[in-house]
């Protein structure tokens, strides 16, 4: 009786939601369209209460019945609007009645999201036919397709020996070119000054290593850029050493006592070069004319063949050294990513006295850091060349020295 009574409730509020948002665009008179937010309230009720009987058919009659009522009101409408979306969310707000019996969460956010979806009809009509331009639409259907269509469809296994797994490759891309567009649409709403520094934080999340290629690849393109380039790849480091507290925290809060020093100085360090980095390049005003890409595939390919290279050459050195050297197996994990290193590390028993932590800690994790900081260099070179790396190289190579001598200071006082 109680799920009944929820779904029921669900149902209501949900008609009711998306029948407001109706109501207001209903009009009066002989040109009023189809429903308001008595219709569709009663509408979804209906769905949950024939779901709720149990009686076989009677789910299919109503949606039925409710379809067709749509159509009917569809061809007697006599309002300026020729467009179908009412009749449909009036289709939708029954299947919503009949969810909410089954999934009320999901009944609920379908009501919500759908609710959204019609108030912001003036805002997505100007999205998509002022703001966003035809190149653009090309670029989005691009990562779409690859994202949607193309990934599911690849094989989730290493093809040679123990490498070369497509889908892994393929999200890579994917991955790559995801931060491109944010990156593209972070300096559309911000400019070239700030749009850029936020996306390279924000992205530095998923990769430093290919963030900081990325936008090589975006400075190589567009050099006007230079500037705001090489402060979204130092920005990028920011979420590197943040992330380092947030991977010991969530595995073994013990080693915080031993990051928190180190990671700090790291930040401030990778905050200092982000704020003042444009002083490095400076970014002069687009010519006439000029437009961006949103995504590069061509860029994309070559950062993340060469990223998964490096993956290839460090699993083969794992192989060769084996795991007896801590220290050898940190170095070569760090060549693809930092995290990975530190969490291993991370997870190792926690010792009693913070000497000992130092101990088992400190080498490993500056292995990982430096190698970590070669892949990031060699990416900035190949993806911006000579004149990006130049410019990068300061901060990076700053921030990953100022973090192993403090967690190398750090441990000495254990010692």
């Amino acid at each position: 009786m109680n799920e009944h009574l929820t779904a029921l409730l669900v149902a209501l509020g949900c008609g009711l939601l998306m029948g407001l948002e109706r109501e207001r665009r209903k009009g009066s008179g002989s040109t009023r369209s189809l429903a308001g937010i008595r219709t569709f309230a009663l509408v979804s009720l209906a769905g949950a209460m024939a779901e709720i009987s149990g009686i076989p058919g009677l789910s299919l009659l109503g949606a039925a019945l409710v379809a067709g009522l749509a159509l009917v009101a569809h061809w007697r409408d006599r309002s300026d609007d020729p467009g179908v979306t009412t009749e449909l969310a009036l289709f939708v707000a029954y299947l919503v009645g009949v969810t909410a019996v089954a999934e009320p969460v999901l009944a609920a956010a379908t009501g919500a999201v759908v609710t959204i979806l019609l108030a912001a009809r003036e805002h997505l009509h100007r999205f998509s036919t002022h703001w966003l331009t035809q190149s653009e639409l090309r670029d989005l259907l691009i990562l779409t397709g690859l994202a949607l269509v193309l990934l599911p469809l690849l094989p989730n296994r290493p093809l040679v020996g123990e490498f070369f797994n497509p889908r892994a490759l393929a999200r890579l891309v994917a991955i790559l070119l995801t931060i491109q567009a944010a990156g593209h649409i972070a300096q559309r709403l911000l400019g070239d000054r700030h749009g850029l520094v936020l996306a390279g934080l924000a992205s530095g999340f998923v990769s430093s290593t290919a963030t900081i290629a990325a936008m090589g690849a975006r400075s190589r393109e567009h050099p006007d850029e230079l500037g705001p380039c090489v402060r979204a790849a130092a920005a990028s480091n920011i979420a590197t050493m943040l992330q380092l507290l947030l991977v010991a925290a969530a595995i073994q809060p013990a080693w915080l006592a031993t990051l928190w020093l180190p990671t700090l100085c790291g930040t401030l360090v990778a905050i200092l070069f982000s704020v003042f980095g444009h002083n490095l390049g400076q970014a002069a005003p687009d010519p006439p004319g000029h437009e961006h890409k949103a995504i590069r595939l061509r860029d994309a390919l070559i950062i993340a063949g060469l990223i998964t290279a490096v993956q290839i050459a460090a699993q083969l050195l794992k192989g060769w050294f084996g795991e007896a050297g801590l220290i050898a197996a940190a170095a070569v994990a760090g060549f693809a990513d930092v995290h990975a290193p530190a969490a291993a590390l991370f997870s190792q028993a926690v010792p009693i006295e913070a000497r000992e932590a130092a101990r088992l800690l400190v080498l490993p994790l500056i292995a990982a850091v430096l190698t970590n900081t070669t892949s990031k260099l060699v990416g900035a070179y190949v993806a911006g060349g000579a004149r990006f790396v130049v410019r990068v190289a300061p901060g990076v190579l700053t921030i990953s020295t100022v973090f192993s001598a403090a967690l190398w200071a750090g441990a000495a006082m254990w010692r």
